[in-house]
């Protein structure tokens, strides 16, 4: 990573040089401004159909990277996001249900932090369609070693399961602030 300290405070028209090692990281007093380079960012998804239980929130299985510009993405294991960078990052995700029941259907989607439910959403499909799609939004701060973030799914109805494709069932994220 590279930094660049100065003792002056910044002047219209200043231009400021790294050392080509890496991202630029900004910082006033040793609090980081911001980070400039090789964000982390990544947009994972599914591409086969995931069966599921009824009424039991269930880890999707993200399988295929549209793109993990820091390798922080694990698709193959556990599914799951964790950074290198410690910061703040925004998250959206979408799952795409079907189901063999009819009206009345309740869907949810939630990005899980460390295990543990952070942020989700319900809805009540009131129409005769047999699918439904929910999306998820959250910002989150992660510590950059440990911490971690899922996408979780939920369908209450018979013969539920996760639909695939890249913009159908997904989850993305990306570094807004670093720490």
């Amino acid at each position: 990573m590279a930094l660049i300290n100065t003792t002056t405070t910044g002047v219209l028209g200043s231009t400021f040089y790294g050392d080509g090692t890496g991202s630029l990281t900004v910082q006033q007093n040793g609090v980081t401004l911001g980070t400039y380079g090789n964000i982390p960012t990544f947009r994972a998804y599914n591409t086969a159909v995931q069966n599921i239980s009824n009424a039991t929130w269930t880890k999707v299985q993200l399988t295929t990277e549209l793109f993990d510009t820091n390798n922080n993405f694990d698709n193959s294991t556990n599914y799951r996001f964790t950074p290198t960078v410690a910061g703040y990052y925004q998250f959206n995700g979408q799952l795409y249900a079907n189901y063999t029941s009819t009206p009345g259907v309740r869907i949810g989607a939630a990005l899980y932090k460390n295990g543990s439910s952070y942020a989700q959403n319900e809805v009540t499909n009131p129409s005769a369609t047999l699918y439904g799609t929910i999306g998820i939004s959250s910002v989150i701060f992660l510590n950059g070693t440990t911490d971690y973030v899922e996408l979780y799914g939920l369908i209450y109805a018979t013969g539920p399961q996760f639909y695939f494709g890249s913009t159908l069932t997904y989850l993305d994220g990306i570094l807004v602030k670093a720490t």
